[in-house]
């Protein structure tokens, strides 16, 4: 099956892919979601949300939006970048995205007017998708979703033009601690002649396997938090058997280098307290290490803290992987 990095608010940029290419075999990047309307009022940020670095042949552009008009004009000029193509958000469940109508909103309105969105992206990709792939993201849907009513959905969708699928198998509400029912991922890909990606839970070799034998006919798996803790997962679970040594004090300096060269100045608190948020969970003193790095005043401050957590616990500076 193919390895794909899944689309995260405040991760998915180029730095993020620059470290995970350092130990390779992810086959696609999705971006993090690019809205529609400040792509095409060229908001200030919106340069660094296009860049396709280090491997713009892999990349994946997500596009959120609420309104057809916007979200084609929007596609148009995503359409003009490198990369594997488009994909449309259906599966963001933050209230402050779907209330307004984005993400899971296009799965919670009227099917006549989501339809008529997908249509015309389809008509767009038929004319001017330079064999760009056209796919969605997606979940199963509100709390009262029934399952005659979530295929005719992906139905819908395929007769629009879209390409490929990629199933988040919860609902709106349902939360990470919940299993994902990836029955309904499997039984997309038996339904439908597109291919279907697997979104969801997968965070080691043991998960990995089990969400591979879930569903045998899906033809790719999405990994995304795991990712963030475990920038090597994809290479090591293409090759279980290779020994993966890491530096990972010098992994940790690098990667504060890397925000502050492919991210905006306002941007690189966020960006850093979110990856150190999951990256400290390798360590065995974790708590006392995203603490430290999390309460930075700057990220001059960052590299400091860094460096005396690697003082104080020597012993976490170098893990093996593999072994």
């Amino acid at each position: 099956m193919k390895l794909i990095c899944g689309p995260m608010a405040t991760i998915s940029h180029p730095a993020f892919r620059i470290l995970i290419e350092k130990f390779g075999a992810c086959d696609e990047y999705y971006t993090e979601m690019i809205n529609a309307g400040s792509l095409l009022n060229f908001g200030p940020f919106e340069k660094y949300y296009i860049d396709p670095a280090p491997q713009p042949e892999k990349v994946v552009w997500q596009l959120t939006g609420t309104d057809t008009k916007r979200m084609v004009e929007a596609a148009r000029r995503l359409l003009q970048l490198p990369g594997i193509g488009l994909d449309v958000n259906m599966g963001c469940s933050a209230p402050d995205i779907y209330k307004t109508g984005a993400g899971i909103g296009w799965m919670l309105k009227p099917v006549e007017e989501t339809q008529q969105m997908v249509k015309a992206l389809g008509e767009l990709f038929a004319k001017e998708g330079q064999g760009k792939r056209f796919s969605v993201k997606l979940r199963l849907g509100d709390e009262d979703f029934t399952e005659p009513g979530f295929f005719s959905f992906c139905d819908m969708l395929v007769d629009c033009g879209v390409e490929l699928l990629c199933l988040h198998p919860r609902t709106k509400k349902e939360k990470l601690a919940r299993p994902p029912r990836y029955a309904y991922c499997q039984r997309l890909a038996q339904r439908l002649s597109i291919p279907v990606y697997v979104n969801g839970n997968v965070k080691d070799e043991n998960s990995y396997k089990y969400a591979e034998a879930s569903c045998p006919d899906c033809q790719g798996i999405m990994i995304s938090r795991a990712a963030v803790q475990k920038p090597w997962i994809f290479s090591q679970l293409k090759n279980p058997e290779k020994v993966i040594e890491i530096n990972m004090e010098e992994l940790c300096l690098e990667y504060v280098d890397l925000i502050e060269k492919y991210q905006p100045p306002e941007f690189w608190k966020t960006r850093l307290q979110r990856f150190f948020t999951y990256f400290s969970m390798n360590f065995k003193f974790g708590h006392y290490a995203q603490t430290q790095f999390l309460n930075a005043s700057d990220n001059n401050d960052l590299r400091e803290k860094i460096k005396a957590f690697f003082e104080k616990c020597p012993d976490e500076r170098i893990k093996v992987i593999g072994k």
